[in-house]
């Protein structure tokens, strides 16, 4: 694994890559460039990680619930090596976790399970339901990281309470293969009682083109 450090102090901001990326994605497709001023006065801090997402959910050797096992032990990592090292480099208590397309899964997905590290998830053009990827299949491990069922029917007050502190921005285009799978989980969010916004761009949208204009209109609340 490897990480790429963007920008000085502010806010954290961690990034997954989109499916099977690297930790550099983001530099080579002029993400920094649309956040310069928030980098630049000092607001916002980038930490960009690599996926996994090969020896996991694209691991079509392997049976869906040990991909889902490995993908348990990159949120692990996550969690216990990658947090910890932005927090020695950036004091900065805040933190946004985003990503696009399968990024905005692992961005989600991590913020759900792990609503009192984070303060603010934004998704971009995501895939929630990542039975799309094991042909329908679910067990313990899938389901332990499957957004799109476990906020349907998990329910644990503290964990609940945790989420609703959240500020949670999903953005995904109309005509996004993807798009029944957003009103689904905003649908679901709305249900609980959980409040976020629900940005719905015209036509397809899912492409960094469209990713540039979205993430400066999201990074800094939920416009």
């Amino acid at each position: 694994m490897e990480l790429l450090t963007i920008g000085h102090a502010g806010a954290r901001v961690l990034v997954f890559p989109t499916s099977m990326g690297k930790f550099f994605e983001w530099e080579d497709n002029g993400m920094p460039g649309a956040l310069a001023k928030h980098l630049q006065n000092g607001w916002l801090q980038l930490f960009c990680v690599d996926s996994i997402d090969k020896e996991s959910w694209y691991d079509k050797k392997k049976w869906p619930g040990d991909r889902a096992w490995r993908h348990e032990l990159y949120d692990r990592y996550i969690l216990n090596e990658v947090l910890p090292f932005t927090q020695h480099r950036n004091p900065n208590p805040y933190l946004i976790v985003t990503g696009a397309s399968l990024g905005a899964y692992h961005a989600v997905n991590f913020a759900f399970r792990h609503p009192d590290v984070c303060n603010r998830v934004i998704g971009m053009s995501g895939m929630y339901n990542i039975k799309e990827l094991t042909k329908e299949y679910t067990d313990a491990n899938v389901y332990a990281h499957d957004p799109s069922h476990y906020m349907v029917d998990y329910y644990q007050p503290g964990w609940y309470d945790a989420i609703r502190r959240l500020d949670i921005i999903l953005a995904i285009g109309r005509d996004d293969p993807h798009y029944q799978d957003n009103v689904h989980i905003s649908n679901t969010l709305w249900h609980r009682g959980l409040p976020h916004a629900f940005r719905v761009w015209d036509g397809w949208s899912h492409d960094w083109p469209y990713w540039r204009q979205m993430i400066p209109r999201y990074i800094g609340g939920s416009d």
